[in-house]
């Protein structure tokens, strides 16, 4: 420990630079995913056939390996920030899509058919019924999402992106242990604090009354 805490301190290894470097990767790759996946899942979600393209469509991206894509991008993005962004959006788009998807095809009907009984605007009905139906089922999808991209965004330092990646990798190369945890605890470190927060906000925007059913569905069980 004494090791990685003295690599750590040293100002030539820059690690507060790779922190915010690692840091800025992730959080524009979340932010992007995170907006691009719900508004295709509100889009494909009015429509079966483009709601059956896209599921698939998802399960075929998930399958792409990273480092594949970025190997096939370098001729055309380059090297650095770039193609990482793109191939993290990629890989977080496609459980915000279809959690997305998989909550608005999921209300029953028969709830909106009330709400327009009740005489609820179509701005009413989403704000009030289907935002706080939804949420829940999001945030999950954004977790697994956020998760994903933490843990993978050290192949970053393959394309000269920087961030832990390189510590990992050059502590590889070197079989220095100290420099490879420099890189490895950090990213897992955080990792762990995405998860912690994300559960604690897909609870908060659960509505209590499913929160309640979902625990005592849970007791009987």
């Amino acid at each position: 420990m004494g090791e990685i805490l003295q690599f750590i301190a040293d100002p030539h290894n820059d690690f507060i630079g790779h922190t915010i470097a690692y840091i800025q990767i992730c959080a524009f790759s979340i932010v992007v995913s995170v907006i691009i996946g719900v508004i295709l899942g509100i889009i494909v979600s009015r429509n079966a056939v483009l709601g059956f393209i896209a599921v698939n469509l998802s399960g075929l991206m998930r399958a792409i390996p990273i480092i594949a894509f970025l190997i096939a991008v370098l001729p055309y993005l380059g090297l650095g920030f770039t193609p990482t962004v793109v191939a993290l959006i990629i890989l977080g788009i496609p459980p915000v899509l279809l959690n997305t998807y998989t909550g608005l095809r999921g209300i029953d009907p028969a709830t909106i058919d009330a709400a327009r009984g009740m005489g609820m605007t179509r701005g009413q009905i989403i704000t009030r019924i289907q935002i706080p139906l939804v949420s829940p089922i999001v945030a999950a999808g954004i977790r697994t999402a956020a998760v994903q991209i933490v843990a993978t965004a050290t192949l970053a330092a393959f394309i000269g992106a920087g961030g832990y990646g390189d510590y990992i990798v050059d502590g590889l190369y070197k079989l220095n242990n100290a420099e490879m945890l420099a890189g490895a605890i950090p990213v897992a470190i955080l990792a762990i604090i995405i998860e912690v927060f994300m559960a604690w906000l897909q609870r908060v925007l659960t509505p209590a009354g499913i929160r309640v059913q979902g625990e005592v569905e849970i007791a009987q069980i």
